[in-house]
């Protein structure tokens, strides 16, 4: 087969094309193309090239179908998956609404409950100052007196001491000390 291709080849050049040649001769460039092209779809043909290409075609079609159909399913897959997420959206947004109403509500009143603390506090607190402004006072009147009775004892002790003799001096303390006694038996 090889032999005759190399032949032909020859025998087709352009240099023998070239004069008066009849068409159906191998010596004519067109008719030798011709042979060759039936001669090659004769060689498809036979080797079952078509049918093989048809085949390869209708499996490329029914993958390409196959895909489709996948494609498809999956689709629809994920507008089921899509359409429960947002009914799962809307409930967790419902949700959130309610969770944040709760939560100002709650604030509100631990505000109220706070504001009632803070007023109780500061009451407390006042009563607190006012018990110790009392105690405070009492306690400079109690210091003023007791300073007032130091200064009188003091003013007193310094006249009976001017004015006192030894004599009456023993006497008061024998008294003294007799009432003592008499005190604490």
């Amino acid at each position: 087969m090889k032999k005759l291709s190399v032949i032909l080849s020859v025998l087709a050049s352009p240099a023998l094309a070239a004069g008066d040649i009849p068409f159906f001769s191998l010596f004519n460039t067109n008719f030798v193309v011709l042979l060759a092209f039936l001669l090659f779809i004769g060689i498809l043909i036979y080797l079952k090239v078509p049918g093989k290409l048809a085949g390869m075609l209708d499996q490329r079609a029914e993958g390409i179908r196959n895909d489709l159909n996948e494609a498809k399913a999956l689709r629809e897959e994920a507008q089921t998956i899509l359409a429960s997420y947002e009914r799962k959206q809307k409930e967790v947004q419902e949700q959130a609404d309610r969770i944040v109403e709760t939560a100002k509500h709650e604030a509100a009143d631990a505000a109220a409950k706070a504001k009632e603390d803070l007023k109780a506090s500061i009451t407390r607190r006042l009563a607190a100052a006012e018990d110790q402004i009392a105690s405070a006072q009492a306690s400079a009147v109690k210091d003023v007196r007791d300073r007032a009775v130091q200064v009188a004892i003091a003013a007193a002790s310094d006249v009976i001491a001017k004015n006192m003799t030894a004599a009456e001096g023993n006497k008061l303390v024998e008294e003294a000390i007799d009432a003592v006694g008499a005190k604490l038996h």
